[in-house]
């Protein structure tokens, strides 16, 4: 069993700058492939990246491609999540989650675990 706890959302203007954290406890995390998703008001949830183990190889949402990072310390158990220039359309809860298939990690349906969730708010 592993559970993860999200930080770092807020309120923030259009352009500007926000790192998510997500902490992980219980199952060996360094072993895990990490993802971000994120899930508007009536939408479906929305993969934003996702980063293999050891940090080795890393994917992106095509809305999201160019201004965010996402990087991970599996000696803090934390992965992390920079988002630059943000834009109002980036609003939404961002969920941290976890699977064992790098390949597949796009899909919300292969991950197992599944972070509270952090609130995203950009202003225009």
């Amino acid at each position: 069993q592993v559970e993860f706890v999200e930080s770092g959302g807020g309120l923030v203007q259009a352009g500007e700058t926000l790192r998510l954290s997500c902490v992980a406890s219980g199952r060996a995390f360094n072993n895990l492939v990490m993802g971000w998703f994120r899930q508007a008001p009536g939408n479906e949830r929305e993969f934003v990246a996702s980063i293999g183990t050891r940090g080795v190889g890393t994917f992106y949402g095509d809305s999201v491609k160019g201004r965010c990072t996402i990087s991970r310390d599996d000696a803090k158990n934390t992965v992390y999540l920079l988002m630059n220039t943000l834009k109002p359309e980036d609003t939404g809860i961002y969920y941290c989650g976890s699977t064992t298939d790098y390949s597949g990690s796009y899909y919300s349906e292969v991950y197992d675990h599944w972070g509270q969730g952090t609130q995203v708010t950009v202003s225009s």
